[in-house]
């Protein structure tokens, strides 16, 4: 792909090209996009682990990703005389699957109507439901310039592949809002995070809730880890290859049972731990001198983000004790302002995770299948931010009224069986 059709002046002088890889483009070239300030601008995060050549290349050299698995790389690239502007991680998908922002009932009604829903560009990080830069600029280029640049070949790509359709996941607002403006469908959902208000120590943060949610929390806790279970937290170069190999049992067997094929091979593990060690966190527990459970987390600047967890024995309130609050635990000492525990689960207010909008951006060639999503999703957001309110007055922090402390509304305290979902957190 040369240069986009029908350029504008924003356009007219820009070269787009579909890299089929990341080995189209060095490391250095990649994450100085990546994590420049253009890229950052107006967000708190200085590294967001999941956007690095790293962590993508990844994906991409362990087979994971590739046209075999349904994502064929086609990553943006938008150039001016040799120079670049900006790139985007962008896939060409065959499934909707690993994408947690769910279209299947779009695609089902357009392929009923006789369309081909797929294939569609999917501009995300396969399989994370992690909010990050979805446009990422080049340190000194012009921010609207390049984002107009790979929006215009984005839209060229979807032509040329014949393509449905366009999906921006896991984006950031203020690049939502910039879609919208280029006549992108906008959307949202929600997540659970934990917020660091300054906590010193777990007690501190305990010291923020209602008093029956602190003692549900302490038992639990100790609950947990009552058949002599330990708990060791493991990054950088104390990861092993056995660590790996009993984690990724712990991966495959909650996987399997759950989704059937579990989207990441053991080979990934080993490439993610070679190429970025320091960034990863590997909470491990640990009974009668055997691993019997673990959680992945990556770790950036200011978050640390809850991926996969499994286990090989089900025991009350583990899977809290290894996905939140030992996360919970690592930000605390870390001094990082949040914990995000990935998609699913109203069961994390109760542990202290709130209740934050996510944000994606739909464009669909079809103007038929468009004026539909756009009336659905014009309700789904007012739905979304109405739960939003509703699930916040449910978080276990104390409140004062008129009438003092109030320990806010019950909230189921079941710990969910080993069977849960690889996608912890």
């Amino acid at each position: 792909m040369k240069q986009a059709p029908g350029p504008t002046p924003e356009t007219a002088a820009l070269t787009v090209r579909a890299l089929p890889g990341l080995k189209e483009i060095g490391a250095a070239d990649w994450d100085a996009c990546a994590f420049s300030a253009e890229t950052l601008a107006a967000g708190d995060e200085t590294h967001n682990p999941f956007l690095s050549h790293a962590f993508l290349s990844a994906l991409e050299d362990s087979g994971c990703v590739s046209r075999r698995t349904g994502w064929l790389p086609l990553h943006i690239s938008v150039e001016r005389d040799g120079e670049r502007l900006g790139v985007a991680p962008c896939y060409l998908k065959s499934h909707s699957q690993g994408e947690y922002v769910f279209d299947h009932g779009w695609a089902d009604a357009y392929e009923r109507a006789g369309g081909a829903y797929y294939p569609k560009l999917q501009v995300s990080v396969p399989f994370t439901p992690v909010t990050g830069p979805r446009f990422l600029i080049a340190p000194g280029a012009d921010p609207d310039e390049a984002t107009a640049g790979l929006v215009a070949g984005l839209r060229a790509l979807r032509g040329e592949t014949k393509a449905s359709s366009i999906h921006v996941t896991f984006m950031r607002e203020a690049e939502w809002e910039r879609a919208g403006a280029a006549g992108f469908l906008q959307r949202t959902d929600q997540q659970f995070h934990w917020q660091n208000d300054g906590y010193a120590t777990f007690d501190d943060f305990l010291a923020a809730l209602a008093s029956r949610k602190r003692k549900t929390i302490r038992k639990e806790r100790r609950d947990a880890l009552a058949p002599g279970i330990t708990v060791e937290h493991l990054t950088g170069a104390d990861i092993t290859e056995a660590h790996w190999d009993a984690f990724y049992a712990f991966y495959m067997d909650t996987g399997s049972r759950k989704w059937g094929r579990p989207y990441l091979n053991r080979r990934f593990f080993s490439l993610l731990s070679e190429r970025m060690a320091d960034r990863v966190l590997l909470v491990m527990a640990k009974r009668a001198g055997t691993y019997i459970a673990g959680a992945i987390n990556l770790i950036g600047d200011t978050a640390l983000y809850g991926r996969n967890w499994g286990c090989i024995e089900d025991h009350p309130f583990l899977h809290f004790e290894i996905c939140y609050y030992q996360a919970i635990d690592f930000a605390i000492a870390r001094g990082l302002k949040r914990v995000e525990a990935g998609a699913q689960g109203e069961h994390k207010l109760a542990r202290g995770y709130r209740p934050v909008l996510m944000h994606s951006a739909h464009d669909i060639a079809d103007p038929a299948l468009r004026r539909a999503v756009a009336d659905y999703l014009q309700r789904e957001r007012a739905h979304v931010a109405e739960a939003v309110d509703v699930l916040d007055t449910l978080t276990p922090f104390r409140r004062t009224d008129e009438g003092g402390a109030c320990d806010g509304a019950a909230l189921s305290e079941t710990s969910p069986s080993k069977t849960s979902a690889p996608e912890s957190p």
